[in-house]
């Protein structure tokens, strides 16, 4: 790390090393952001939902809607243009290094299972996405529900995280002094 700058270096922790449950973190992020990706291309490229723009699965409760997402969640800011998508990656890069440097000293599994998810749906949705596409591939529409946002694997992981990370805050006991 030498070769960095000393105030970026006075930012990063000395001791980088990753507990077990850190480990779980990162495992459950990598195969988030794989299957969020991976869902993403089968709608686009084998079922090329972006041409046919919509499939019904199971009408009229659950389609498969294309939407590309220019925002952030509910489309909020999706007029913002290039400065806004550029300024939205480098949000998403600082909370994905936060998270990621709380995951990596990660000691509950509870804790480690929903920093992973969060990680790899914002990898997946804010980084991956935003960086090559411009825009978040949502499909998943429920509609028929009248639950009005369509969505994605990211999006789901990311929700299962937060109640991840709320059940465990909730399950943790303060420590005695």
């Amino acid at each position: 790390m030498s070769f960095l700058p000393s105030p970026v270096r006075a930012l990063l922790p000395r001791d980088l090393s990753v507990s077990p449950m850190g480990r779980l973190a990162f495992a459950v992020a990598g195969g988030v952001a794989v299957a969020d990706q991976l869902s993403k291309w089968l709608i686009v490229h084998v079922v090329r939902l972006p041409e046919r723009l919509q499939v019904p699965v199971a009408p009229p409760v659950f389609n498969l809607t294309m939407v590309w997402n220019h925002g952030v969640t509910f489309g909020a800011f999706r007029n913002s243009g290039e400065v806004g998508r550029w300024a939205l990656v480098a949000v998403a890069t600082a909370v994905v290094v936060v998270l990621a440097n709380v995951a990596r000293t990660a000691e509950r599994g509870l804790l480690a299972v929903g920093l992973g998810l969060i990680l790899g749906g914002a990898v997946g949705n804010n980084l991956i996405d935003r960086v090559l596409l411009g825009a978040v591939a949502d499909f998943f529409d429920f509609s028929g529900l009248y639950f009005p946002w369509v969505f994605n694997v990211a999006d789901i992981a990311i929700d299962l995280g937060i109640a991840c990370l709320a059940a465990d805050m909730l399950g943790t006991q303060p420590e005695r002094a």
